[in-house]
């Protein structure tokens, strides 16, 4: 019998790991995370069995938006060190190994880059067209009003004036955050060199920041109206616009098709499976993967991340299910995630991080991380079962501008009464961005090891019992677990990587429990994968699975035609 090959990419067996600068460690006691504290950690993420950092913005900002709102691409953030600093993290990293990923901001720039500068100085300047900008619209009374009523990501008005044009640019974000025009070949092309530059000193690829929103429909028209708030949203004019697959392949011919590089793009507002194809194909040679981002909102309202909607694991099963059997069919590659920088932690928001339970139950969604066709993406401080602020800390603990600006305007049109904002902060405390970019926890010293001086943001207090430092030689940590599930994934990667999948069904396994089946097609040899997702013992039928060996578990072993599933436990079986 002759057996299929597989073809393999380097990005397709990466376990990537997500490193937030500001937040990382800081060596000079200012604070703030810097390139010098990652470069000393090489050695530790390299023993998780990670083999592919990526780094949120280290660009040069005025941080209005924590580094997203960058300045000039070819300079480091002072803060966190230098150009020849990252040079160095690239070469240490090289040295083991392993590889680096920088976050790519290019749908907007900071108003304070020179681009910006030189656009808005006068309505001739050559760098004018580099920015959307339009004049203003008049009501009948004669009052200035915004070129169309799109609401801003962050809230408010999606445009900015600029009193000494006479015009508004457009910002999709903040104010201090104006896009850019991709319409602009030059504009375009001073881009592609900003991205070769870093390809040059090695970076082995780019997460793209809001990557589909680089191409606006030309009119711009209005949103459509669904309440009578003075903005709407603009998504379905300034996502996934008419030129964006045009600017993708432009990318891909002229800068990346020139290197061996890992390309992942942040797909905000598109998740159904045939615009995600027209992404990913292999055959469209566009981008390897994408974060399409319904993962982290599984717990949004209908009308907005802060809106309750409490989690059920009917919905992990249902968006599992989907891009696991939807890639293979266009030869796509998946993104497995479950934290990031824009999300509460997974163990408070899909688990349990009560004492009694988060350990397990970050074990159990380890498994599901390493277990699922698609490259994983891990976030710093995951490996030790870092957790969201509790509930004991109120508004002031929470700086990140989206969640703040969100409580600010409920505030106000509340009355300015802080006892009525119980459940803002309630949805504060699962979802603020403020959650995964907490200071990683080190030791159990002050600031959790993380800064001599004064932390940039709040330090959980939990960092006492949950560090680094407890769980390294603790064969029975969560960390342990991660470095064994990494090592069985890439040991058994035709199963796990490479491998076919089959769901199980609720009735198969009941609602709480997420099941599947991995298959390597080239030997048949099968792996089953239970996780329970509750509070409660399960039993879930396992006749089929009898005579399977344990591969790895959260919890006792295995009972033969039945397994009973503990709080959070999580059971892989092989078959012999």
């Amino acid at each position: 019998m002759v057996l299929s090959t597989i073809e393999k990419s380097w990005w397709e067996e990466a376990v990537v790991y997500q490193i937030y600068p500001a937040s990382f460690l800081d060596t000079n006691g200012d604070g703030l995370g810097d390139i010098p504290g990652i470069i000393s950690k090489v050695p530790y993420i390299k023993s998780l069995g990670v083999d592919t950092i990526w780094l949120s913005p280290i660009f040069a900002s005025p941080q209005k938006d924590m580094g997203y709102d960058v300045a000039d691409y070819r300079s480091i953030h002072a803060p966190y060190g230098t150009v020849e600093d990252v040079q160095t993290l690239i070469d240490q990293l090289h040295a083991n190994k392993m590889r680096i990923l920088m976050d790519l901001v290019v749908n907007h720039t900071s108003d304070q880059h020179a681009w910006f500068k030189e656009s808005r100085s006068s309505k001739s300047n050559p760098k004018r067209d580099w920015y959307i900008w339009r004049d203003p619209k008049y009501d009948e009374e004669g009052n200035r009003k915004e070129p169309n009523n799109w609401r801003s990501i962050f809230g408010g008005s999606a445009w900015a004036f600029d009193e000494p044009t006479g015009q508004y640019y457009l910002a999709l974000f903040l104010p201090s955050q104006p896009d850019l025009n991709w319409e602009s070949p030059a504009m375009r092309e001073a881009t592609h060199d900003d991205m070769r530059f870093w390809l040059d000193r090695g970076v082995d690829g780019f997460r793209i920041d809001s990557m589909n929103l680089m191409s606006k429909h030309p009119d711009l028209p209005d949103g459509k109206i669904v309440n009578d708030e003075p903005y709407q949203s603009g998504a379905e004019f300034f996502a996934s616009g008419p030129k964006m697959h045009d600017y993708i392949r432009e990318i891909r011919s002229k800068v990346l098709d020139n290197y061996d590089v890992m390309t992942v793009g942040e797909l905000g507002f598109t998740k159904d499976e045939h615009s995600v194809s027209e992404y990913v194909a292999k055959d469209r040679h566009e981008l390897n993967m994408l974060f399409t981002g319904d993962i982290v909102d599984m717990d949004h309202g209908a009308n907005g991340k802060y809106e309750r909607n409490d989690f059920h694991p009917r919905r992990i099963r249902e968006i599992t299910n989907l891009w696991q059997t939807a890639m293979p069919k266009f030869e796509g590659w998946n993104t497995v995630y479950l934290d990031n920088h824009d999300s509460g932690r997974s163990v408070s928001r899909y688990a349990s991080d009560a004492p009694e339970h988060r350990a397990t139950a970050a074990k159990m969604l380890a498994t599901y991380l390493t277990t699922l066709s698609g490259t994983p993406f891990m976030l710093a401080g995951q490996e030790i079962g870092m957790a969201n602020l509790g509930k004991e800390y109120g508004i002031d603990a929470y700086i990140d501008v989206e969640g703040r600006n969100h409580y600010n305007a409920i505030l106000k049109a509340r009355g300015g009464d802080s006892t009525k904002m119980g459940d803002v902060l309630r949805e504060m405390q699962l979802k603020s961005r403020d959650h995964g970019r907490l200071p990683m926890q080190w030791e159990n010293s002050p600031n959790a090891g993380f800064t001599a001086g004064k932390p940039w943001m709040t330090v959980n207090r939990d960092y006492v019992d949950w560090n680094v430092a407890s769980q390294l030689e603790d064969p029975q940590s969560i960390m342990a677990y991660w470095k064994e599930v990494i090592a069985l994934r890439k040991r058994l990667s035709d199963v796990f990587v490479y491998g076919s999948y089959t769901p199980l069904s609720e009735t198969e396994t009941g609602e709480m429990v997420l099941g599947f089946e991995r298959e390597c097609k080239e030997t048949g040899q099968q792996a089953v994968v239970l996780l329970n997702f509750s509070h409660g013992k399960l039993r879930v039928s396992s006749e089929k699975y009898a005579s399977w060996r344990v591969l790895i578990s959260n919890q006792a072993d295995h009972l033969g035609e039945e397994v009973e599933l503990k709080p959070f436990g999580s059971l892989v079986l092989l078959n012999i």
